[in-house]
């Protein structure tokens, strides 16, 4: 009888307090490189952005509307080859609207803004308030999991893409 007055305390507790979403296909993500594509949906339906992603722990490899991004987790280099452009930043690993990565890989920290529309084998459609009046929607399909790989993927050679390039650093 005590165990069961226990556990209907704790289900109140988890409840009250909002129990943490858990996505088991996102829970397979840390100690792999999983590649996905996507498309980002603002919140009146209009798409924002597709392409393609590659995730490893805080680095990611993205693109979308003619732009590479890549970054490590630390510096983010976003390559427009048509326009022979690389623009170099600082990445803050807490805002995921600036590093995608964060929110796949360390999704529980953003719980309290998340919804879940559906989750598959291979494929996760959820919501994420950016704030009060933004809300974005990431529908990720063809997951794939991988070992993880080399660091320096992750990291964009801005010498190897020779002259002609004009490179922005605003680090």
């Amino acid at each position: 009888m005590r165990r069961l007055i226990i556990f209907i305390c704790s289900l109140a507790v988890s409840i009250a307090a909002g129990a943490a979403v858990s996505i088991p296909l996102l829970d397979r993500m840390p100690g792999h490189r999983v590649t996905f594509d996507y498309i980002y949906t603002a919140a009146d339906g209009q798409e924002v952005a597709s392409g393609e992603v590659i995730v490893q722990g805080n680095s990611y490899k993205l693109s979308a509307m003619g732009l590479e991004i890549v970054s490590d987790g630390t510096t983010r280099w976003t390559l427009d080859r048509k326009a022979c452009e690389v623009l170099i930043e600082n990445v803050d690993n807490v805002d995921p609207s600036t590093n995608p990565a964060l929110l796949v890989m360390r999704y529980r920290d953003y719980s309290d803004r998340l919804k879940v529309h559906s989750s598959g084998e291979d494929s996760l459609d959820i919501s994420i308030a950016l704030s009060e009046e933004t809300v974005a929607r990431f529908r990720l399909s063809g997951i794939v999991f991988a070992e993880e790989g080399e660091p320096g993927d992750f990291v964009l050679d801005v010498e190897g893409l020779g002259n002609g390039y004009i490179v922005t650093d605003l680090r």
